[in-house]
């Protein structure tokens, strides 16, 4: 089986501990990580290592940044998703090709900053993840896109009164540009095994928001076809929203089947 895991830690740094804690007890295949606010020299990778993870890293001095951590030997395929740029630059994609599987790592803009060229933004890494997810396909290449998509796809997906309707998170564009990937052909990994029910993987700091279970679903793993088949497991794992210094997000984890299965 392979293990694969999504986690916003917000700040790398802060949270170094807890994912490393995270990986000797669930030693996933692979770890997405995002918002890791620090510059790519300063990534705690010889923590990582002694753990037994090697590590690519796109990052950020204070904002965004984006790494995998990867028990098997790997290949950096991208440290930009192709098609979407910024000026100034932004360390939002990083993606590896690992045990004939392409994983793209993700921390799409939230869109609710910056006014309307912010949300354009947002709109514009939608459609260039799109074609890259089309070109894949089209290629016949083995993918999982996972990450921190800054989208509650439904209203099933955030609590009730969490957001207002014009938040960037759930705003009729937002939504469409995700189901479009859906349309591509691509499966919702935690809504293929769980299709209804409030899966949250991100509590505000905010208003009690934990305490008071006011959650939404913004980090998600979309599976290319083939890999869909192999999918035994996804749940996000909601006690590390519980912990002392937590992060906002939590991680999702998704299981396969080996590929010769």
């Amino acid at each position: 089986m392979m293990k694969l895991v999504t986690w916003n830690v917000n700040s790398i740094r802060q949270r170094c501990d807890h994912v490393l804690d995270y990986l000797a007890r669930e030693q996933p295949d692979v770890l997405a990580l995002q918002e890791i606010k620090c510059a790519t020299d300063i990534f705690p990778a010889g923590a990582f290592a002694q753990a037994g993870y090697e590590r690519t890293v796109v990052g950020q001095k204070s904002y965004n940044g984006v790494a995998i951590l990867s028990r098997q030997p790997f290949e950096v395929t991208h440290t930009a998703l192709p098609g979407w740029e910024t000026d100034p630059p932004q360390a939002r994609y990083v993606e590896i090709r690992t045990g004939g599987l392409v994983v793209g790592n993700l921390y799409l803009p939230n869109g609710n900053s910056g006014g309307g060229p912010g949300y354009d933004s947002k709109l514009a890494f939608m459609e260039a993840l799109a074609l890259h997810a089309g070109g894949m396909l089209q290629a016949g290449q083995d993918f999982v896109l996972m990450g921190d998509y800054n989208v509650c796809p439904t209203d099933e997906d955030y609590a009730p009164g969490a957001l207002p309707p014009t938040d960037a998170l759930v705003r009729p564009e937002s939504r469409a540009a995700f189901r479009r990937l859906l349309w591509l052909g691509l499966t919702d990994a935690l809504r293929a095994l769980h299709p209804t029910g409030r899966f949250y993987t991100f509590w505000d700091y905010q208003a009690a928001a934990w305490q008071r279970d006011s959650g939404l679903r913004i980090d998600h793993a979309l599976l290319s076809p083939r890999v869909a088949e192999r999918l035994l497991a996804a749940l996000p794992a909601r006690d590390e929203r519980g912990r002392a210094q937590p992060s906002d997000h939590v991680p999702l984890a998704i299981t396969l089947a080996d590929a010769t299965a």
